[in-house]
C-alpha cells in the first residue's frame, strides 16, 4: 500500500515535469510514508547467525529428531533421501568427491556435503526461509534437529551427535577451505 502511494507521488511529479511547469525543488523533511520500527520489530527481524555462532538461539537437536521433522516438513520438496525434486535443490551428497569442480562444471549439484562452507549458514538459512510454505515456523529445536540430520546424512557428523549453539560453529565443513574470507574494509582499499 505504501509503495503504491510513493509510486503515485513519483508519477504526479513526472507529469508536472512533462507539462513544462517549473517549480523549485522542494524536499520535505519527511514524506510521511511508513513508520519507525519498534525495538521489538527490529529484534524479530534480526535473526541471522554468523560462522562464529553469534545469533544462534538456545536449543538443541539430534539427527534422530531431525529425521522426523525432515519427513514431515522437508521431504515433499527435497525428496525422501535429500535427492531434490524438480527445482528444489539436492541437499545430500558429496559428489564430486575429489576437488572442487564447481567453477568448471556448472551442472555439479551444490549440496550441504560438498559445497557449503559453514554449518551455521545451514541453521541460518533454514531458520529464515524454510519450509517454503511457512518460512520462520520451525522452532529452534526443530531446526537444530534438521541441521543434525542433514549434516549426519552428508557424513559430516556422527548420527549420535547433538547439535546446539555451542557445537554447531565447531563443525568443520568439507568445502570450507575452498572459500576465501572477505577481508575488504571499504574506502580506498575496497577491491
Amino acid at each position: 500500500m505504501k509503495i503504491h502511494h510513493l509510486g503515485f507521488l513519483l508519477f504526479v511529479a513526472a507529469c508536472q515535469a512533462d507539462k513544462g511547469q517549473s517549480s523549485p525543488e522542494v524536499r520535505p523533511d519527511t514524506y510521511h510514508i511508513g513508520q519507525t520500527p519498534t525495538a521489538g520489530q527490529v529484534a524479530a527481524l534480526d535473526i541471522d547467525a554468523n560462522p562464529t555462532g553469534a545469533g544462534l538461539p538456545a536449543g538443541q537437536g539430534t539427527a534422530q529428531a531431525g529425521a522426523a521433522t525432515y519427513v514431515a516438513k522437508c521431504a515433499m520438496c527435497h525428496g525422501a533421501k535429500g535427492e531434490g525434486i524438480e527445482k528444489n535443490p539436492k541437499l545430500i551428497g558429496t559428489q564430486p568427491a575429489a576437488g572442487f569442480a564447481f567453477a568448471t562444471d556448472v551442472k555439479a549439484p551444490k549440496t550441504i556435503g560438498n559445497y557449503w562452507p559453514y554449518a551455521t549458514t545451514l541453521y541460518d538459512y533454514i531458520r529464515r526461509t524454510m519450509p517454503m510454505t511457512a518460512p520462520g515456523s520451525l522452532t529452534p529445536d526443530e531446526i537444530y534437529g534438521l541441521v543434525a540430520f542433514l549434516l549426519s546424512e552428508n557424513g559430516i557428523i556422527p548420527a549420535t551427535a547433538m547439535i546446539d549453539a555451542k557445537s554447531l560453529p565447531a563443525v568443520k565443513m568439507p568445502a570450507q577451505a575452498h572459500f576465501v574470507k572477505d577481508n575488504r574494509t571499504g574506502g580506498a582499499t575496497f577491491r
